[in-house]
Parts: C-alpha cells; sequence; structure tokens
C-alpha cells in the first residue's frame, strides 16, 4: 500500500536498532527523508549504510544524548523542517521502589520522559507554525496495566500516555497530529538477549530461550516490524483524523489476567 509518504521527511530517536531502525527502514521504503538520532556514531553510520540498501533517500545522523537539558533545542535548529517525529529513545528498568534508587529513576526518565516532553515542546512549536506535522511516541503497555515490579517504568509510561492525549487532544485545531503507540515485548536484540540469558539460566541452554515466550499471547513476542507498520500508517495522511490517541500492540495483554 502506498501511504503517500514520499519527499517527507521524518527525525526518528533511538533510530540505530531495534523498533527505531525498523521505522527508519519502512519509512526510507516508503520515500520519506531521515534524521537518525542515537547516541553512538559507530551505530548510526551501520544504520544508514543498511539504508542506503533499502531506497535512495537522504539519511542525517546526529549522535545525541537525549537526556542532556537543551539537546531537543539543538535538533529542532538542525532540523526545523521535520514532518514527522517519532520519540522512541529509552528505556526504563524493572525493578520495585526498594530496589530503583534515585539516580537509577531520574537518569529512566531524563532519557525517556522528560527527553519525550522537550522534543515535542520543540517540535510542535515548529510544526504549530507551519500548520502540518505529525508526533508518535513509542511508549509501552506497562503503562496501561501498571506492576510495582516495574513501578519506575509504569509511572513514566503512565505520565506519557496521559502527555500525548492532552497534546493529541488539541493539536487539531493547528493542524498537528500527536498519538502514541504502546508496545507489549517486541523481539528486539535486548530482548531476545536477556531471554538467552534466562534461558540458559532456568535450562542450562541459552538456544531455548523460545520457550520463555509460550506464556506471550500467540506464543511470541511481536517483531520490530509489526510496529513500525503501525506508526509508518499512523504517521501517513491515511490516518489524518487521528490524534490524541494510543495504540496499544501487545496481543491482548493487558487486558487478560497477567502481563506474564
Amino acid at each position: 500500500m502506498d501511504m503517500k509518504l514520499g519527499g517527507r521527511t521524518a527525525l526518528i530517536t533511538g533510530a540505530s536498532k531495534g523498533i527505531g531502525y525498523s521505522i527508519a527502514a519502512m519509512l526510507a521504503a516508503e520515500g520519506c527523508h531521515l534524521h537518525l538520532v542515537a547516541r553512538s556514531r559507530a551505530d548510526l553510520e551501520g544504520a544508514r549504510e543498511r539504508l542506503r540498501a533499502i531506497a535512495d533517500v537522504n539519511v542525517a545522523l546526529h549522535p545525541t544524548n537525549l537526556a542532556q537539558r537543551g539537546a531537543a533545542g539543538e535538533l529542532a535548529r538542525w532540523c526545523p523542517d521535520v514532518d514527522i517525529l517519532v520519540n522512541n529513545a529509552g528505556s526504563i528498568p524493572r525493578g520495585s521502589i526498594e530496589e530503583i534508587d534515585d539516580q537509577r529513576w531520574r537518569e529512566a526518565w531524563d532519557l525517556k520522559v522528560f527527553g519525550y516532553i522537550d522534543m515535542c515542546r520543540e517540535f510542535f512549536r515548529l510544526m504549530k507554525a507551519r500548520g502540518s506535522g505529525v508526533i508518535v511516541n513509542i511508549l509501552g503497555n506497562g503503562g496501561e496495566r501498571v506492576d510495582a515490579g516495574y513501578i519506575a517504568g509504569a509511572a513514566g509510561n503512565a505520565a506519557l500516555m496521559a502527555f500525548t492525549r492532552a497534546l493529541g487532544g488539541n493539536s487539531a485545531e493547528v493542524g498537528v497530529r500527536v498519538v502514541g503507540v504502546n508496545p507489549g515485548p517486541v523481539a528486539t536484540d535486548r530482548l531476545v538477549g536477556l531471554m538467552r540469558k534466562e534461558a540458559a539460566t532456568r535450562f542450562g541452554d541459552p538456544e531455548r530461550w523460545t520457550e520463555l515466550a509460550r506464556g506471550f499471547p500467540f506464543g511470541r513476542a511481536a517483531t520490530v516490524e509489526e510496529i513500525a507498520a503501525t506508526v509508518v500508517l499512523l504517521a501517513s495522511d491515511l490516518s489524518s483524523y487521528t490524534t490524541g490517541t494510543i495504540v496499544t500492540i501487545d496481543g491482548g495483554m493487558v487486558n487478560r489476567g497477567s502481563l506474564i
């Protein structure tokens, strides 16, 4: 399906791997020019090489730590004409209130929670001035079904869900759409690595990691492509009446008896 995105420009954070890279690849295939943001220049350069094999689009790299104050403003000055912003950088560690100390909590929120807010503030201002633009925030289903064992992430994702709904609820008045996506477990390199480690501990064989996913819906985690496809649809004019809402992609996890 042609998403009619050819010639537009997208900025994706956390774009060098996982969900972020998959979103970049699908947008490139649709003809979008790209600004890729991540901390590691080497990882970004590797992503650009892979993207060049997909489509003949411009790919600019921005090695940036979005947890630092002022980073979002710098990106907005470098990339003022972005049509699509995808906030994807950051993850929040699991742990209880006793396990997640002040420093870990603040570091995680500086990147994901305040990082998203800062990016939205800067790019919403530019989009509002133009009268067009789309912001997609990649959040997490932990903000819907809260878990004391993931308390920092539950609170952070819930806050970003409310933020996304609040900003997107009125953004249509200035021609801008703001939406969110809540993935459940996704088979990123990070998740697979954690599951391989757990399989080695539990079964003595890291290759048995897929057995740990049997309790997931459909007996597996989502693929990065399944998340990316929804993001591309939401970013396109085919979703031009969608704003202030959150799409959850977790196989129904938040509506069943347990998240695991």
